[in-house]
């Protein structure tokens, strides 16, 4: 008798995660009831590959690279119970190897790093998702100066590995300026400004419109919305991940502080 049918294998989502404040790390609303909804379904996960905002390099694109990847505390003036916070996933040092290959022969030069630890564009969502901590997790850094074209061919590059249950990630904010946030009310309505944005990522998203989107500096209040770009280019990230059989499911909407828009969102085959 001959083998019995292949099974197939399932194809990783992508998801693209607006962290917010740090302070998230200790919420138990909405927003991380999202996340963990969203972990709970997203099948066999094999490792985590994710780009943050919050990690830049020059010359080389970094990924991390050690078999057990340390917390980066990258935020200051919080409670002192946010520094106490542990998130311990394994890393993944041959799957890192694979990424700097791949990334290197789509022209985005590459390098394993055995340093620099997850910073909070990637613990702090991921205690939520995966907060069992048992999926190998690790970083990728955004290049700096990067355009829109060059963070979607990184996604482009990894797009295979999803095939393989590698889940890609990209972790940034949909509406992201500091100095606009009102930080006394994390409930307060969104400034219209930020909703308009927002509302015209959600138009641009909803009608697959990626091209459309790496035009970005032509919407309504793009230069408030991102007075600097690096909490918006993980979401090309994930969008150059993209298979053409995928739909795109919302995981979380709704906005923090007033300015915060935390539009959460995954790509499924």
């Amino acid at each position: 008798m001959g083998p019995g049918p292949s099974v197939a294998r399932q194809v990783a989502p992508v998801l693209f995660v607006s962290h917010g404040s740090p302070m998230t790390a200790l919420d138990a609303d909405a927003y991380p009831q999202a996340l963990k909804r969203f972990g709970d379904g997203a099948g066999p996960v094999k490792a985590l590959v994710v780009v943050s905002a919050h990690w830049e390099t020059d010359a080389r694109v970094h990924v991390t690279a050690m078999a057990a990847p340390p917390l980066v505390y990258d935020f200051y003036g919080f409670p002192e119970e946010m520094y106490r916070l542990r998130y311990a996933p394994p890393g993944a040092p041959s799957l890192a190897q694979d990424v700097v290959a791949r990334l290197s022969a789509a022209g985005v030069p590459a390098v394993a790093d055995s340093e620099r630890g997850l910073d909070h564009g990637v613990w702090v969502p991921l205690r939520h998702a995966f907060p069992e901590a048992r999926v190998p997790v690790l970083q990728v850094a955004l290049p700096a100066d990067a355009t829109p074209a060059q963070v979607a061919r990184m996604g482009e590059a990894l797009r295979p590995l999803r095939a393989e249950g590698v889940l890609l990630m990209g972790s940034g904010g949909v509406v992201h300026n500091l100095r606009r946030v009102n930080f006394r009310n994390k409930l307060a309505s969104a400034e219209p400004w930020a909703a308009e944005f927002d509302a015209w990522v959600a138009g641009k998203l909803a009608a697959r419109d990626y091209v459309g989107l790496q035009s970005w500096m032509d919407a309504p209040n793009a230069r408030v919305a991102h007075p600097s770009p690096e909490h918006w280019l993980p979401i090309y990230f994930v969008l150059g991940a993209a298979l053409p059989e995928d739909r795109i499911t919302p995981v979380f909407e709704g906005f923090h502080h007033g300015t915060l828009s935390m539009r959460s969102f995954a790509l499924r085959a």
